[in-house]
């Protein structure tokens, strides 16, 4: 891994402090979505079919911030829909780099200049930018041409402005060994970006283009290839080494949703970022009403394909800390 030392620490003592006390489901995590709107229509996406009236709201940052406290996760990821296009979206970062959150800000990049003077570098903020591969590949996976340039140029701008920049990729069954060996060798040594994430797409029902997703044996058989080449410990990955032996099938994991809660305009999400079962009021109701046994593959027929980091990270985490040889791997980004 080549998460910042001081967050390793931070993130290391916040989970043996919920072992101590031995509280069984935590977050790791909170997955914060203020708002559904975006300004692409990617083809694997589910997250815009919603109702008009549904994608013209915005959630007010005293909620956001609210909901975040009250599950005391050290870190948040801001996704949507497009995070930009909320209107306070640079008071919403700056509320939560206050309280020493760590705060991933996930985006397609087009608003960044923008929006950017909103913003200043922090050891507590990251801009996510999404680049599912090289030009063509990019352009073809969000349904816009030109996207892959501005963003590029985007994360070149938050880079010369001393931001932390890491990158999302995500994996669909059009990618071969090529094409993601290609993506990531161009975000960890050209672009230089600090940290770097794959995962493989999650089959949303929704989502215009249902051909494309992969299975669980295509997606360790794609990742066997792309890391075949000895490149793995050279990349400058967000993931655990567990996780990624995870990826090329080297250990299984029974997922963890709970880890990485999601909270959106409808409330705390069961059981995930990429499923809806129905939805919580507060953080103990969703820890303590949902039937988590019910999820993962070979429970759910849902979760037969799902690889995603948003419920096996936070496991391969949970290992690596629970292993002294791992935690050692992990240090030497093994």
């Amino acid at each position: 891994m080549t998460m910042p030392l001081r967050q390793s620490l931070r993130i290391g003592a916040y989970i043996l402090g919920r072992k101590l006390r031995r509280t069984r489901r935590f977050p790791l995590l909170v997955e914060l979505e203020p708002l559904f709107a975006c300004n692409l229509a990617c083809a694997g996406c589910g997250k815009i079919q919603h109702p008009a009236n549904v994608l013209r709201q915005r959630m007010p940052v005293e909620q956001a911030v609210a909901a975040v406290e009250e599950c005391g996760a050290p870190m948040v990821s801001i996704a949507g829909g497009e995070p930009l296009m909320h209107p306070q979206i640079g008071r919403l970062v700056r509320e939560l780099v206050a309280r020493k959150k760590y705060v991933f800000l996930c985006t397609n990049a087009l608003l960044i200049p923008k929006k950017i003077d909103q913003f200043e570098p922090s050891p507590y903020f990251a801009w996510t930018v999404h680049i599912d591969g090289l030009r063509e590949r990019h352009d073809a996976s969000v349904c816009k041409p030109g996207v892959f340039d501005e963003a590029v140029a985007a994360v070149r701008e938050c880079k010369r402005r001393g931001f932390r920049v890491t990158t999302n990729t995500t994996v669909f069954s059009t990618d071969s060994p090529k094409t993601v060996v290609d993506v990531l060798n161009y975000l960890n040594n050209d672009l230089a970006v600090d940290q770097m994430m794959v995962s493989p797409a999650y089959a949303y029902d929704k989502a215009p283009d249902q051909d494309h997703f992969l299975g669980v044996e295509d997606t360790r058989r794609l990742f066997r290839e792309v890391f075949a080449g000895g490149d793995r410990r050279r990349w400058r990955f967000n993931h655990s080494p567990l996780f990624l032996d995870f990826l090329e099938g080297k250990i299984d994991f029974p997922c963890t949703a709970w880890a990485i809660p999601s909270y959106s305009l409808f409330g705390w999400q069961r059981p995930c970022y990429l499923m809806a079962d129905g939805y919580a009021r507060t953080y103990k109701e969703l820890i303590e009403e949902t039937d988590w046994d019910a999820y993962g593959r070979g429970r759910d027929p849902r979760c037969a394909n799902c690889m995603a980091h948003c419920g096996y990270e936070p496991t391969a985490v949970f290992a690596t800390l629970g292993s002294l040889k791992e935690t050692l791997r992990a240090a030497r980004n093994g």
